[in-house]
């Protein structure tokens, strides 16, 4: 059988994420960080192992050398999680006999319960919000949409103007694995929609095919999101934790 070299498999298995389980770009990110990370510590510890040789003591090696660098448990399960599944793909296409991990047990982690916010917390945001700016309105449509529907942060990202059914009283979002869903959606809130892009095609030049914008007109990003929703509950809450999916959390409590 042709056998790839070490960073070969690391692409082609990248490559069975992107374009076989249409995984989100985010994630993709994530498995590539994890595995890069193991490979240069087999390249520091082991004098160049390929990843496909690794034994599973090289592996408890490396988590040993995480804890002592203080990574939370949960860090460290994904990171091996990530491992776990390449070695799953590497198994599938017979790159190895056996997965080293096949026997692994995740490190043990305390539960932390993820507390909602409170319906006083949501409403004494939206008394924050400045409708009278562009800024404003879409600040508070970034919220509003996210606690309303109990969408992702990437589906809001990803929400395109053609995709508001204003006669349908619904959104088509994109959600995991490219997956379409129609969500339902108040007279409401599709009002503030419409007031907002008639707000927008008023005070800016710049044409988008996306809902959610930057200052720039350009389509918004996850760590935008994650501010505007951050800078707004931390004015109203003493959560340590204020996130997109907090909302999304705080959405299907209330509901």
């Amino acid at each position: 059988m042709f056998k790839f070299v070490a960073m070969d498999y690391v692409s082609k298995f990248l490559e069975h994420l992107q374009y076989e389980k249409n995984y989100a770009a985010h994630t993709l990110t994530a498995y590539r960080t994890d595995l890069s990370a193991f490979q240069h510590f087999l390249s520091e510890t082991y004098q160049d192992v390929p990843i496909e040789a690794c034994s599973y003591a090289m592996i408890r090696s490396w988590i040993v050398d995480l804890v002592e660098k203080d990574l939370n448990k949960r860090t460290i399960n994904r990171k091996l999680t990530s491992l776990k599944v390449f070695f799953n793909f590497l198994l599938k296409i017979e790159a190895i006999r056996k997965n080293p991990m096949a026997t692994h047990k995740s490190l043990k982690t305390q539960q932390k319960q993820e507390l909602a916010f409170s319906q006083t917390e949501v409403k004494g945001v939206f008394e924050l919000f400045d409708r009278s700016t562009l800024i404003g309105q879409r600040d508070q449509l970034i919220v509003e949409l996210l606690y309303a529907t109990g969408m992702r942060r990437q589906e809001l990202i990803n929400l395109k103007t053609v995709d508001i059914g204003f006669s349908q009283k619904s959104l088509k979002v994109l959600g995991k694995r490219n997956k379409e869903r129609l969500i339902p959606v108040s007279e409401v809130l599709l009002s503030k929609i419409s007031a907002y892009l008639k707000f927008q095609e008023e005070e800016t030049e710049t044409v988008s095919s996306y809902l959610i914008q930057t200052q720039k007109g350009q389509q918004a990003y996850p760590n935008l999101i994650y501010r505007v929703v951050r800078s707004y509950f931390n004015a109203v809450s003493v959560k340590q934790k204020c996130s997109p999916h907090m909302i999304r959390h705080s959405f299907a409590t209330h509901l």
